[in-house]
């Protein structure tokens, strides 16, 4: 786990409360900070999903020091209902979520996610599926724009798109280097400081790896899981992830907003809800862990209860998206 920095570990800490007993779910298992914390913070049994292969590999010397209670799988988040079903898990006390790429991934110029460093233009994350080199290369300009204006939320994305299809037809794209070169010449220079081809690269990553379906569906599936008085924390980095996130959680703490009072639905009593929101707003890093850590600057934390004496739900079964592999610890 050399390099690697849990961003917000503290908070994730005080809101997650540990405890001697109980069952636990690292979702975005990564690097394994918040896993080596929790196991250290109270006897209690996690289990760890990701659905790169490399950080289940990394897991293995965490699983040792921890025989019998650190559990890995390799398997996508959205699939946790399933996953965890097959081993028996129905119940969890506690789920913790860091969203978005990994820094071993943004790190190793091989996995191509990152412009810093010229490598294949991959940026998938489970080794699987079309990777950003197929969508820049095959795509539509049009489809290829709307991809860059949604998910990288780039003014300039028909700029983008025009310069992609101008360079492709010259040569196929083929390493993060030429595609940041080409991005950084169809967009203005940001007086920010951020790079040019940050926003274009996240929205390739987010479509190349489905990320925003997969939220969505791990937040649904967290929920299901979840035992009374059991809590569901979410750490994000961009804006598109922390909407998806305050969405989710507004609607189960039942805040999402009343019917109209011409609807008859309003004049039936509202279901007392099954959730209470711990963060009334998003939590934010602070100061000394921004400056050692600059990539915990755009993180914010969001936290759900399941109110004690409420039901749990019982959970449904799930569409794969990938094959669960359970690795013995």
């Amino acid at each position: 786990m050399s390099g690697h920095v849990p961003v917000m570990l503290e908070e994730v800490l005080a809101v997650m409360r540990p405890r001697d007993g109980a069952i636990y779910l690292d979702a975005t298992f990564g690097g394994g900070g918040y896993a080596a914390a929790i196991l250290a913070a109270a006897d209690c049994t996690l289990w760890a999903l990701d659905r790169d292969p490399d950080a289940i590999a990394r897991g293995a010397a965490l699983a040792a020091r921890y025989p019998g209670r650190l559990h890995l799988l390799q398997t996508r988040f959205g699939d946790m209902l399933d996953s965890l079903a097959a081993q028996g898990i129905a119940r969890l006390d506690g789920v913790v979520m860091d969203l978005g790429v990994s820094s071993f991934q943004l790190d190793q110029a091989e996995r191509g996610f990152s412009f810093r460093a010229d490598g294949p233009l991959d940026m998938r994350m489970d080794r699987d599926g079309p990777t950003a080199a197929d969508l820049v290369n095959t795509l539509p300009e049009r489809e290829l724009a709307d991809i860059i204006a949604e998910f990288g939320e780039e003014r300039h994305a028909r700029r983008v798109a025009r310069a992609i299809l101008r360079e492709r037809a010259v040569a196929p794209i083929a390493t993060t280097a030429r595609l940041a070169e080409i991005v950084r010449g169809a967009v203005p220079r940001d007086p920010s400081g951020i790079d040019g081809a940050t926003r274009s690269f996240q929205a390739l990553r987010i479509a190349v790896n489905d990320e925003l379906g997969e939220i969505s569906r791990g937040l649904e599936a967290a929920q299901a899981l979840l035992a009374p008085g059991g809590r569901l924390v979410v750490v994000s980095f961009h804006s598109l992830e922390d909407r998806l996130v305050k969405r989710a959680m507004v609607a189960a703490a039942g805040r999402a907003g009343t019917a109209s009072r011409h609807d008859p639905a309003a004049l039936r009593p509202a279901a007392a809800p099954d959730f209470d929101l711990l963060t009334q707003r998003a939590q934010r890093p602070g100061p000394a862990e921004t400056t050692a850590n600059p990539r915990a600057r755009s993180a914010r934390l969001r936290a759900l209860e399941r109110r004690p004496g409420t039901l749990q739900a019982t959970p449904t079964t799930q569409t794969p998206t990938t094959q669960s592999q359970g690795l013995p610890t």
